[in-house]
């Protein structure tokens, strides 16, 4: 899911800890770059922001719930007809794995909301929706929860990248690696390696075991395993009735195509050509939010299908705002509508970049980093 992406860092995030922290001070800054535009949110107070944002971040119990049952209806419907299709041998049914995967992208999304207290009023109630749709996205509340926290505090700051994040290097730091290293992260970055291993990772590795957690960390060891054994028993129920077969093949597909777009949402909404990282001393929380997170301008069922995350650049200003309060928030205030645009087609083409320009304050390809 769109955490997932951040996860699929993981195992590079290691690649060279050294060049994670350098600092270089004969790269400029943006503060040294000549005629550039002023980006979007130039001009726009910490003040300003919280007197925009403040009159959205008020839940609504009766959206929520409307919501949630037009998620668990298509899903359950969808998710019995593959089942039940698989186990009598009607193998085309698969295709029904598609749009499960989407109601179930948009159940995480309501999950996201919940980790944020946003979504209803109550923590109580917000706490325990989420570790309930924990169940079905597979993703351990709590233990995302935190991983979550982090990224919010520390989207497009260099020198705390490593949680929450797609492991992203400068260009200095990446011609600074040995052959080796280069290879191995050239080789993270490849698209096959991020969507198509890095799912894999995230759902059957990442959050699936806690080893890679503090021992000390007992409420993400306790979040990762009770969501391990509750989805096993879940599992194994189903597979009484309709059979393992049918279980792993259909369930298991929708799984993997959930997490895919999760991990490819996650992407698109941080790694644009335009984004945001900055050094400690310049970086800016409300500037990252805004630059460094993209409009994802999608068909509008896309949108509805995804709780609409698109719009990522309001939801890093203020996570308090409930999904289904972001697209009024934002049609409803030319402010927000200058943010970083990404098309669908655009999306596509972000896949080559992997390296921060310093000097340029842009997201580069390893061709255009070789050139430079």
């Amino acid at each position: 899911m769109s955490q997932g992406g951040a996860a699929s860092a993981a195992p590079l995030s290691r690649l060279n800890s050294r060049a994670l922290t350098v600092s270089d001070p004969a790269i400029p800054s943006s503060s040294d770059s000549f005629g550039a535009a002023p980006p979007p949110s130039a001009g726009i107070s910490a003040q300003t922001w919280r007197k925009i944002l403040a009159p959205y971040s008020r839940p609504d119990r009766a959206r929520a719930t409307v919501q949630l049952i037009t998620t668990a209806l298509p899903l359950l419907a969808c998710a019995s007809l593959l089942l039940w299709g698989l186990a009598e041998g009607l193998w085309p049914l698969l295709i029904l794995a598609i749009p499960a995967a989407f109601f179930v992208v948009r159940f995480f999304m309501i999950q996201h909301d919940c980790g944020h207290g946003s979504y209803f009023r109550s923590s109580w109630l917000n706490n325990a929706l989420g570790r309930l749709l924990g169940l079905v996205t597979l993703m351990p509340y709590s233990a995302w929860r935190g991983d979550h926290a982090v990224h919010h505090a520390t989207s497009g700051n260099l020198a705390r990248r490593g949680v929450g994040d797609v492991t992203t290097l400068t260009v200095a730091e990446y011609r600074a690696l040995s052959p080796l290293r280069r290879f191995l992260y050239r080789l993270y970055r490849h698209p096959l390696v991020l969507f198509g291993l890095g799912p894999v990772y995230v759902l059957l590795v990442r959050y699936r075991v806690p080893f890679a957690r503090r021992f000390g960390d007992r409420r993400a060891w306790l979040s990762i395993l009770g969501t391990d054994a509750a989805g096993a028993a879940i599992a194994a129920g189903l597979a009484l009735l309709v059979g393992p077969t049918a279980v792993l093949v259909g369930w298991g597909t929708v799984m993997l195509l959930a997490t895919a777009i999760g991990v490819w949402f996650f992407y698109v909404q941080h790694q644009f050509e335009d984004t945001y990282w900055r050094r400690a001393g310049e970086w800016d929380f409300h500037a990252a939010a805004f630059e460094g997170s993209s409009f994802y301008d999608l068909p509008r069922l896309l949108h509805w299908l995804t709780a609409s995350i698109g719009f990522h650049h309001i939801h890093h200003l203020a996570s308090k705002i409930p999904n289904y309060r972001l697209r009024a928030c934002f049609e409803e205030n030319p402010e927000l509508q200058r943010a970083r645009r990404v098309t669908l087609w655009g999306s596509f083409k972000a896949v080559r970049l992997a390296l921060w320009d310093e000097a340029t304050q842009k997201l580069v390809s390893f061709r255009q980093a070789t050139c430079a």
